[in-house]
């Protein structure tokens, strides 16, 4: 496999392998962060949470066509406008589901999976009906054009630098969200003893909407940055769906530094293993070595200690 390439080939190879990884890596710890917030810490499993990020990525889409039509002087920041309107269309959906849906299935793991799987369904043939079933792309303005050469070989998009910039931006904002933040100290006291934050006076039922409404907002602004790096279509939250959750269980249920870490380990794995074999083998033998892990750690790489 690597007896076709020179040394200095495969150092290309990898580094380059590498930037594809981390712009990957940028897309899953979006997406996983979001589910790491409503899995992790409400145990609902969603998996429409894919079609939540797909809304983002229609939304930016939208907002490209809206300012290209009636304000192309101000084209060149369309993207910073449609993450907030990603994030505030993808997070308003998560609270009218949350309400209708979501409030009725708590402790009911199975039950929710059902109902999110039909809610994916459902948003795939609505998007299919308003936008049609042909992908979508965006007009990426010109300063998001071309790449930086590091050598010879070796070369960066700045789309790409741009997403991996929003990842670690987002990240650190959820960061101080759930632990700086006296929100994120009652998710975590919800997430322990429901009952006993009950009875201190904290709002349990308006904070499980508000988490629900915030982690499928920030699978909003995963699907702007979505945007960047591929064609948008009904079904195209599928695709990541499985290795977003795959991110988030590996990683540790509820730890954010065991989801970045984990987005970074599976992203970089499958980037570089894609190029030497079929993206499917890519697939099934990093799910092979995850699955390997978790028999070993069932926790994940990081586990949150709490008193029993």
């Amino acid at each position: 496999m690597f007896s076709d390439y020179s040394m200095s080939e495969l150092g290309a190879i990898f580094a380059m392998q590498g930037f594809a990884g981390l712009i990957l890596f940028s897309v899953f710890v979006l997406m996983a962060l979001g589910l790491a917030i409503i899995f992790g810490q409400m145990g609902v499993i969603n998996m429409a949470h894919g079609e939540f990020m797909i809304l983002g990525a229609y939304m930016t889409y939208l907002t490209s066509n809206a300012f290209a039509d009636y304000m192309p002087a101000l084209f060149g920041g369309y993207f910073f406008f449609a993450m907030v309107i990603a994030f505030l269309a993808s997070g308003l959906l998560g609270l009218l589901v949350e309400w209708s849906i979501i409030r009725h299935l708590y402790k009911r793991p199975l039950d929710t999976l059902l109902a999110t799987w039909g809610l994916s369904l459902i948003l795939q043939q609505i998007y299919r009906s308003v936008f049609g079933a042909r992908e979508v792309g965006v007009s990426i303005p010109d300063w998001m054009m071309g790449s930086l050469p590091l050598t010879d070989l070796v070369e960066v998009p700045i789309n790409g630098i741009f997403v991996m910039v929003l990842a670690v931006t987002i990240s650190l904002g959820v960061y101080f969200l759930m632990f700086r933040s006296s929100w994120g100290l009652q998710v975590r006291a919800i997430s322990q003893n429901r009952v006993m934050a009950d009875a201190v006076g904290i709002n349990t039922a308006w904070t499980d909407r508000l988490t629900f409404g915030i982690g499928c907002g920030v699978a909003g602004v995963a699907g702007s940055a979505f945007t960047m790096i591929g064609s948008t279509g009904p079904t195209a939250g599928q695709l990541y769906i499985v290795d977003t959750f795959l991110v988030v269980v590996f990683g540790g249920t509820g730890s954010l530094l065991g989801t970045i870490a984990s987005a970074f380990s599976i992203s970089q794995a499958q980037s570089i293993m894609e190029f030497f074999l079929s993206g499917s083998m890519a697939k099934v033998l990093t799910l092979l070595v995850v699955v390997g892990i978790l028999m070993i750690r069932p926790q994940g790489l990081f586990s949150l200690k709490l008193r029993k």
